[in-house]
């Protein structure tokens, strides 16, 4: 039977194998050839021809009486000892054919001595049919590994065999010529792991025993050898020895071979490792002196903790406290790199998975560890895996407190809306010993729900592992479906997405839930949300940011458990004031209702959504605020935050009202009465407590708006009307005419040097200030020319055209630049100003609804709000006022405008706010409002 490959380190592994062996008669033969004179050994062509002869025929020959050599024997020492040794001998040994006979001389030494009373140190070769028999990998002798009452094969034999397995030692040193091998078929298994097992507990020697465990540490070269090397007993005596070893160096050499068997640890590993009582031994040797043994053992404990089976051994043996003390010293600034703790971290959130591991990880502050690692985005590649083990710690209440203390939550919150990675898969073998009775066949599951399955059965949420989908997950209450509180039948996409019937289990409990990446952060934060106040970790800015946005940007519909908690906390009575605080429930209506998430404002994201949806839940869940803000409790709640809490906390309060409550008696008393709506209004110019403040605040006075005046709307400043498609005739440009009719007695002369027509009566009479400038004592009443000093001619067109009697003739419209350029500074402004000294409030109101109609009309836009409100007009103002919170403008215009509009009052904030009041109280500015 033929290996199909010889493995990478193959040469170490020969050469481990062959090198005891054949130490002393190969030192005892070169000292001969050095002595000796040239001989035909010193040709390549006579040492292969040699080896394809022997290969071939007989492996003797008879001796050379002068050597007492026969020609096979001297032509592979010499292969050994020169050619092969020799600049460029592997190649040309390759290039010359002399793999095959190779290959073919040690097949027909392992058939020459199979048979069982050839057995003995030195090769022992086992036969063809035990190899085929057992999957032991392909190894060398162990010489000196066996003791002296073993059989022993003819010596010429045994020195053939070590000699040609030290030459293919070397060879394989070359890549060229383990690829060869290879392509020849490779060698025999040599069936030397039994004999090299037995050694183990024969030989009392050190030297002997470090060569034995040196071999069975090359054999474990791969997955698959290191599990026939387990089964077939090779782990049990060295863990034995471990515990007697008399000297340092045989015990480097077992933790190195322990180190390497225990690579993948299989079911047959840990079980010989613990019944040899190792884990005692290895746990003492974490603290050794020498650096290579106490990192080896460490990795040792690292491995183990792969086998179920073997954690509670592990942890009553110490090994807990040993893990975490050494990846606390990793993780320290001066510690080992990150790359070096990933075994450790690995091996710690395994040992989560048993109730007394967990304990012990615990006391020895396993919990701040593990946060610390969470914290570390350099350690975000673990993130899954930590938060996967963390709930292990689902109804232990110190720990969740403590993990809580540590800031939990919003590492949780940030893993929903992270780009975290999968947990790493584990293999069966990694469940929960808690259960052994779990070992049963079943279908590949999650890595994650492994984790879970044991305390899933401890608290009875299934009688087996065959009770359990990989998709289920447990809740301290029945996961229901959310009912809405209003008659209209429940959302289908709100609704647990499968469900599936389980013989001896109610319907209730047989809901199937999804269970990917966020699945471990939302059990943990669906049993925070079970406490009886979870408003400090759960009613917060970055855990509520966390859970919206894994609702709203989930590929699919999201988990019905992060419905669950968010229904949760807003029918909890003791979440109501942490809602207010923390501008919750403004932020629900913002993201959910109006699809305004904070990463959308002030600029819009492209981003898919399904707002109907989310806004189903968003009104459902600020429905559940309704019903607890009018509650006694609420109302009690809601009016001790306004008249005795922090100004922070009044100003949320404030804003906060005209979402939760809809009873006119609480939010009159509380906004209009008690002065909820001036304090909000005052907070507008100050600095914003949340990035969505204003945005908050626009929608919470359009809200109350239509609160105060549900049907009817705000009653506005009347204005002359101006309809710009038929204008009314114009009065002053018949003037203007080569033949004016009638003729104008007077003219007014600009500052340009403009002279525009007038008439002295119509001027007079249109004006208090025209009457005494043109008809009284002034020198002016005595000139046909009268100078305007200040005036441009576009600013001076309107004053014109109104002073000859024009009302709506569109002359007013002239001096208003288009929307997008700046009204301060312009003719508008000019003309404003003129019509203020002038003493024409008419036409002060007509330039008012120029502006108005082209800025704030439908070619303006929330950037024009605020640039009319610079104009400092009160008109003016409540106008920008109107069109901010007006029900026909979208929440994103009418938070800009409101931006505008604060930007613009700069620190003078009497005007806005006088003006969004008269606005959101449906009154005329200027008459009385509440104080």
């Amino acid at each position: 039977m033929h290996r199909p490959h010889v493995p990478g380190c193959a040469a170490i592994k020969f050469r481990s194998l062959g090198s005891a062996a054949r130490s002393g008669a190969e030192s005892e033969a070169r000292a001969k050839m050095a002595a000796a004179k040239p001989t035909l050994t010193d040709s390549l062509s006579f040492c292969l021809a040699q080896l394809a002869a022997a290969a071939g025929e007989a492996l003797g020959g008879e001796k050379d009486p002068a050597t007492n050599e026969t020609p096979l024997s001297r032509a592979l020492l010499a292969l050994r000892t020169r050619h092969i040794k020799a600049a460029g001998g592997i190649e040309r040994f390759r290039a010359r054919g002399g793999l095959r006979p190779l290959l073919a001389l040690l097949r027909r030494a392992a058939a020459a001595g199979s048979a069982p009373s050839q057995a003995g140190p030195g090769s022992a070769p086992s036969s063809a049919a035990s190899a085929a028999s057992s999957p032991a990998p392909a190894s060398g002798p162990a010489p000196s590994a066996v003791s002296s009452s073993s059989p022993t094969p003819p010596v010429r034999l045994r020195k053939t065999l070590d000699l040609a397995l030290s030459i293919l030692a070397d060879c394989c040193t070359e890549g060229a010529c383990r690829t060869e091998v290879r392509r020849l078929g490779g060698i025999l298994p040599l069936g030397a792991v039994p004999l090299l097992v037995e050694s183990l507990t024969a030989c009392q020697d050190s030297q002997c025993l470090q060569s034995v465990v040196r071999a069975l540490r090359n054999l474990a070269d791969s997955p698959q050898h290191r599990l026939a090397l387990a089964q077939q007993g090779a782990v049990r005596p060295l863990a034995e020895l471990l515990a007697t070893a008399p000297d340092a160096a045989l015990t480097l050499a077992l933790i190195r071979a322990l180190l390497e068997l225990s690579r993948g640890c299989s079911r047959a590993c840990a079980e010989q490792l613990s019944l040899g009582g190792g884990l005692g031994p290895l746990v003492s040797l974490a603290s050794h002196p020498k650096r290579a043994v106490r990192e080896g053992t460490i990795l040792i404990l690292a491995n183990l903790c792969a086998q179920g089976l073997i954690r509670p051994a592990l942890g009553n043996a110490g090994g807990v406290e040993v893990l975490v003390d050494e990846l606390r010293q990793r993780r320290d600034p001066n510690g080992a790199s990150p790359t070096s703790q990933q075994p450790l971290v690995r091996a710690v959130c395994l040992l989560c998975r048993e109730a007394i591991n967990r304990a012990r990880l615990r006391d020895a502050g396993g919990l701040d560890l593990l946060m610390g690692l969470l914290r570390d985005p350099r350690a975000s590649a673990w993130h899954p895996r930590i938060v996967a083990a963390l709930v292990g710690f689902l109804y232990d209440t110190g720990a969740l407190g403590r993990l809580q203390a540590l800031g939990l939550v919003p590492l949780l919150a940030g893993q929903l809306c992270g780009e975290a990675g999968e947990e790493e898969e584990e293999g069966r073998e990694a469940a929960s010993w808690d259960f052994p009775e779990e070992r049963t066949p079943e279908r590949a599951q999650g890595g994650s729900f492994r984790s879970l399955r044991s305390w899933l059965i401890s608290e009875g949420y299934a009688t087996g592992p065959d009770d359990i989908s990989p998709d289920w997950s447990p809740e301290q209450c029945p996961p229901e479906p959310m009912e809405p509180a209003s008659p209209a039948p429940t959302p289908t996409s709100l609704r647990a997405p499968r469900t599936q019937r389980t013989p001896g289990r109610s319907p209730a409990a047989a809901i199937e839930e999804p269970w990917g990446r966020e699945g471990p952060a939302l059990l943990l934060l669906s049993r925070f949300s079970q406490a009886p106040d979870p408003s400090g970790a759960l009613v917060t800015g970055p855990a509520l940011y966390g859970l919206l946005t894994y609702v709203t940007g989930a590929p699919g519909p999201p988990s019905p458990r992060a419905l669950r908690i968010l229904s949760r906390l807003t029918c909890n009575p003791a979440c109501l004031e942490a809602f207010v605080r923390s501008y919750g429930a403004a932020l629900l209506r913002a993201w959910l209702v109006l699809g305004v998430a904070p990463d959308d404002w002030p600029a819009p994201r492209a981003r898919p959504t399904l707002h109907s949806r989310h806004r189903e839940l968003g009104e459902r869940l600020l429905q559940n605020l309704t019903v607890q803000a009018e509650s006694p409790f609420g109302v009690g709640a809601l009016t001790h935050l306004l008249l005795s809490g922090s100004p922070e906390d009044r100003v949320a309060c404030a804003l906060t009202l005209p979402f939760i409550c809809r009873k006119p008696s609480l939010w009159r008393r509380l906004l209009l009465e008690q002065g909820g709506l001036r304090l909000l209004l005052a907070a507008l110019t100050r600095p914003a407590p949340h990035p969505l403040f204003l945005f908050f605040a626009a929608d919470s006075l359009s809200c109350l708006q239509d609160l105060v005046s549900p049907t009817v709307s705000p009653a506005v400043p009347q204005a002359v009307p101006m309809d710009l498609d038929s204008p009314s005739p114009c009065l002053y440009e018949p003037l203007l005419g080569p033949a004016p009719v009638p003729a104008p007695d007077l003219h007014f002369l600009l500052d340009s040097g403009l002279q525009l027509p007038a008439q002295r009566a119509a001027s007079a009479t249109a004006s208090p200030f025209f009457r005494a400038l043109l008809s009284g004592s002034f020198a002016e009443a005595q000139m046909d020319l009268v100078p305007l000093r200040g005036l441009s001619p576009g600013a001076a067109w309107p004053v014109l055209h109104h002073l000859h009697g024009c009302r709506g003739c569109g002359a007013a419209l002239g001096p208003v630049p288009p929307p997008g350029q700046p009204l301060l500074g312009s003719e508008a402004e000019e003309a404003l100003e003129a019509a203020g000294r002038f003493l024409l409030p008419g036409l002060e109101e007509e330039l008012e609804e120029a502006v108005g109609r082209i800025h704030l009309g439908p070619q303006g836009g929330p950037e024009s709000v605020g640039e009319v409100f610079r104009l400092g007009r009160p008109r003016l103002a409540a106008h920008c006022a109107r069109w901010t919170l007006g029900s026909e403008q979208c929440p994103r215009k009418r938070g800009l405008a409101l931006v505008g509009l604060v930007e613009a009052a700069g620190e003078e904030a009497g005007p806005l706010t006088e003006a969004l009041l008269a606005v959101v109280m449906g009154i005329e500015l200027g008459a009385r409002v509440p104080a």
